[in-house]
């Protein structure tokens, strides 16, 4: 089968297509054939290695992260062999390959009426877009501010605050030319943060504040955050994509505003059975189309390295895909 992996810190380039023997899964597991993965922009940082930052050390040789949707092919010791043959997602490692080793435990169940975008989200990034909403927590009539609104968890995560209740939902983006997409997929107000004066520009819409901010771009972006939180404003931090975690000055928090971190891993140790509903309760929303996943590109598993590229160059909007031969499209 073939397998994408690197074997040097670098650019795209060190993304190496090799083919390796389909591996068997172990206790707790089950092997996928792959039909689609959802790249995150996680891993474009991991492949660059010691410089992206402290929180994104990962040893050699690189194993890409990713959403991947497939059929249960093979299931390991002490999995339920009735998962052989049905369709479902999962976040996994080593997930850019014809055949992926998945963790039994939290798979999710693909409905039949679901494209391989809405699929690819069902394991990880609409989750995490609907529980940071959830441990805000967001109430019906707030204000919520969604940086990186136009990426693979924003744009959900814009949908998911109207679906809840949220009043005005403002968008961020590092560039202007992703705003009409953020207001596209519901967003009220849509901002350039790569601006200076985007936190004016926030305040003009919302001058007594906001009351929620969910935040994974870190850096000058979360402590200008904080600053328009409203009384009583909670801010999610569930990232870091500019390298390195933010201290916070305790003094912000004497304003009555509170901070909260976010991790899917330590959400599922917590509460699995929230976990496990809340995923339930996503797959739901997808099938019913109340919520949709925008695909930006889908190119072969073959061209990996062009999907970083597009992630890195921060034009995308929504999801990329890489699918396996047999999910290509017809020429």
């Amino acid at each position: 089968m073939r397998r994408v992996r690197y074997y040097a810190y670098g650019g795209p380039e060190v993304l190496t297509v090799e083919d390796v023997e389909q591996p068997v899964p172990h206790a707790g597991q089950v092997l996928l054939r792959t039909e689609a993965v959802g790249v995150n922009f996680v891993d474009t940082r991991f492949r660059r290695g010691p410089g992206s930052g402290s929180i994104f050390q990962r040893p050699l040789p690189g194993r890409p992260t990713g959403d991947v949707v497939g059929t249960v092919m093979q299931t390991g010791p002490g999995v339920d062999p009735r998962l052989t043959g049905r369709r479902v997602a999962a976040l996994a490692e080593d997930t850019y390959a014809d055949f992926v080793i998945a963790e039994a435990r939290w798979l999710a169940n693909v409905p039949d009426s679901l494209d391989p975008g809405d699929a690819s989200t069902l394991a990880m990034s609409a989750p995490v877009a609907l529980r940071i909403l959830r441990a805000a927590p967001l109430n019906r009539g707030d204000t919520v501010l969604i940086h990186a609104a136009a990426g693979g968890i924003g744009h959900l995560a814009v949908q998911l605050a109207k679906l809840l209740g949220a009043g005005i939902v403002i968008g961020t983006a590092g560039s202007s030319d992703k705003l009409d997409f953020i207001r596209t997929v519901g967003a009220d107000f849509a901002v350039d943060y790569a601006q200076a004066d985007w936190p004016d520009q926030v305040r003009a819409v919302a001058p007594d504040g906001v009351d929620v901010v969910l935040d994974a771009v870190g850096g000058p972006v979360l402590r200008s955050s904080l600053d328009l939180l409203a009384p009583f404003g909670r801010a999610v931090v569930y990232g870091a994509a500019n390298g390195e975690l933010e201290q916070i000055p305790v003094g912000k928090l004497f304003a009555l505003r509170s901070v909260t971190g976010f991790n899917l891993t330590a959400w599922r140790h917590a509460n699995p059975g929230q976990a496990r509903h809340e995923m339930d309760e996503i797959a739901n929303l997808f099938e019913a189309r109340q919520l949709r996943t925008t695909v930006h590109a889908s190119l072969p598993l073959s061209q990996a390295a062009i999907a970083h590229e597009i992630i890195e160059s921060r034009s995308h909007t929504g999801r990329i895909l890489l699918l396996a031969a047999a999910s290509m499209p017809a020429m």
